[in-house]
């Protein structure tokens, strides 16, 4: 047991990852309602000796942060203003081009309540032909899974309605489960 796998285990979590390892992949994590979400995934990953990668606002890549979040698979993104072109085109491209991309998204985007989900990672998933594998940081059980992967149709509506139905079943797993929401309110 490696480092990461220790101290997930000293703080009694588990790790179920039973997805194929894919040199490339989307993984989408939610629900994401604490920044202990981004330390447990990264740590359950580490733990089987996988690398992910990660979004991150280009403003932390500062001297010398940046090279511990690039070493720990960080990509910066830099803000709207100062972006040439799309974001979404921009990742697809990076999956092209390398050989090992496992981008770990939240599609919630926020730790706040929010029912509408970003749909970026769908078209990454979609343009760069990769699958979407679904995991779950679960607070209650103390569990950190990536069971199911599911292949983008191309369909958002159809893709996100089967995403957000498959992390129904995860109603109390964020470790503020008032903020998430999967659907909004009636």
């Amino acid at each position: 047991m490696n480092v990461w796998g220790k101290a997930l285990h000293l703080f009694h979590w588990s790790v179920e990852i039973t997805a194929p390892r894919r040199e490339k992949c989307v993984i989408c994590v939610a629900p994401h309602t604490s920044n202990w979400d981004f330390i447990l995934g990264l740590a359950a990953y580490k733990s089987l000796g996988r690398e992910a990668n990660f979004l991150m606002k280009e403003f932390w890549f500062f001297f010398p942060l940046k090279y511990l979040l690039k070493a720990l698979g960080g990509i910066p993104v830099p803000s709207r203003k100062h972006r040439k072109g799309s974001l979404t085109e921009t990742i697809i491209h990076k999956f092209q081009t390398s050989s090992y991309v496992n981008l770990a998204v939240t599609p919630e985007g926020t730790r706040s309540a929010r029912s509408e989900w970003h749909t970026g990672f769908l078209h990454i998933a979609y343009g760069a032909c990769v699958p979407i594998q679904l995991g779950v940081i679960d607070y209650a059980s103390k569990r950190i899974m990536i069971k199911e992967e599911y292949e983008p149709t191309g369909d958002v509506d159809t893709d996100m309605a089967y995403i957000k139905d498959y992390y129904r079943q995860f109603p109390h797993a964020a470790r503020y489960p008032d903020k998430f929401i999967i659907d909004p309110a009636s």
